[in-house]
C-alpha cells in the first residue's frame, strides 16, 4: 500500500475545522489542506493581523468558494480563550475537528496573563481549556475529532506536581518537555473519559516530527543549538503537517491512537501509528493532571463529570 499523502485528505465539503496556531508553519499548512479539501476553515492565531493575513493566503490558494475565517485567540491568556469560544458556540451548530496545534518553545521563563508558567499555559492549560469550552459543539457532531500536537520530546518529560510553574527549578528545555507529555496524557485521558460516558469522540495525539519552522527560531541559545543539531533531517512544514492531517480526516482513525512520522528517528516520513512511551500511559498521572488543569482554568468538562 503506497504511503499516506494529503493527496488522500476526504472529500471534506460540510465539516467545519478549527486549527490553532494556524499563522504560520505547521497550523498553516494543515489549515490549507482541510480548506482544500472543502471544509469550513477556522484559521485561529494570537495576533489578529497575522490571522487575516494567514487566512487571506488560504483563500487566494483555494479559490473563492472555500470558506476560511481568521479569529484571535491567545493560549496564553484564558480570558481570550473564553471570547474565542463564546464568539465560535455563536455562530456555529457544531464543530467536526480541533487541531490543538499552537506552541511556544523552550523559551526563559515568562507567565501567562493567569500567571502560568508560558510553555505549560500555553502548550497544555490553554488547550485544555479550549476544548473543554469547546465540548459541546464536538459533541454535537458525533465523529468529532480532537487532535492535540506534541512532540517527539515528550518521552523525555516529567510532570513535576510540586513545582508545576518551574517556580524553584526551571529549565527551559525541561519545561517544554513537561508541557509536551501533558499533552499527551491529556489526549489520553480525554478518550478514556469520552469512552467512559459513550461519547462519540475521538481524541488523537500526534507528533509531527523534526521541522523547520519558526517555532525552533525564538527564544534563547537552547533552541538555537536545537536548530542547528535538527538541520540535516529536518522537513519542511506542509512534510511535518501530515501527521495532524492524517488524524483529523483519515477514515478509520480510532480515539486514543498515536501518530507520527514513519522514518527513522520519527524524525520524518509518512505519518504512521506508533506505540506511545510508557509515560504516556500512566493513568494515574492523567488522572492527577486531569483533576488539577481543571482547578487552575476553571474549566469543567461536565459532559464527562460521571466518568
Amino acid at each position: 500500500m503506497p504511503p499516506w499523502t494529503a493527496a488522500d485528505i476526504p472529500n471534506l465539503a460540510g465539516r467545519t475545522v478549527i486549527v490553532t496556531g494556524a499563522t504560520g508553519g505547521i497550523g498553516w499548512h494543515t489549515a490549507l489542506e482541510l480548506a482544500r479539501r472543502g471544509a469550513r476553515t477556522v484559521v485561529a492565531g494570537r495576533d489578529p493581523d497575522k490571522a487575516e493575513a494567514a487566512a487571506a493566503s488560504i483563500r487566494a490558494r483555494t479559490g473563492p468558494r472555500t470558506t476560511v475565517q481568521a479569529a484571535p485567540l491567545d493560549l496564553a491568556d484564558l480570558a481570550s480563550v473564553r471570547r474565542f469560544t463564546a464568539r465560535f458556540l455563536a455562530d456555529h451548530d457544531g464543530l467536526d475537528v480541533l487541531v490543538n496545534n499552537a506552541g511556544v518553545m523552550a523559551i526563559p521563563r515568562e507567565l501567562t496573563a493567569d500567571g502560568f508558567e508560558r510553555q505549560l499555559g500555553t502548550n497544555h492549560l490553554g488547550h485544555f481549556a479550549l476544548t473543554g469550552l469547546l465540548l459541546s459543539a464536538l459533541l454535537a457532531r458525533p465523529g468529532a475529532r480532537v487532535v492535540t500536537v506534541s512532540s517527539s520530546l515528550y518521552a523525555s518529560g516529567r510532570v513535576d506536581f510540586d513545582d508545576l510553574m518551574g517556580e524553584r527549578n526551571y529549565g527551559q528545555l525541561r519545561a517544554y518537555n513537561q508541557s509536551k507529555l501533558a499533552n499527551v496524557l491529556f489526549a489520553f485521558e480525554l478518550q478514556r473519559r469520552a469512552d467512559a460516558v459513550g461519547a462519540a469522540l475521538a481524541s488523537v495525539v500526534v507528533h509531527p516530527g523534526v521541522a523547520r519552522t519558526n517555532l525552533a527560531h525564538t527564544g534563547g541559545p537552547v533552541r538555537a543549538v536545537l536548530l542547528r543539531l535538527m538541520r540535516l533531517t529536518a522537513q519542511t512544514p506542509a512534510e511535518a503537517a501530515r501527521s495532524s492531517l492524517f488524524a483529523a480526516t483519515t477514515p478509520d482513525i480510532h480515539g486514543g491512537e498515536f501518530i507520527a512520522p514513519g522514518g527513522p528517528g520519527q524524525r520524518s516520513g509518512h505519518p504512521t501509528r506508533i506505540v506511545p512511551d510508557e509515560r504516556a500511559r500512566d493513568t494515574a498521572t492523567a488522572s492527577r493532571l486531569w483533576t488539577v488543569s481543571q482547578e487552575l482554568t476553571g474549566v469543567r468538562f461536565t459532559a464527562f463529570d460521571r466518568a
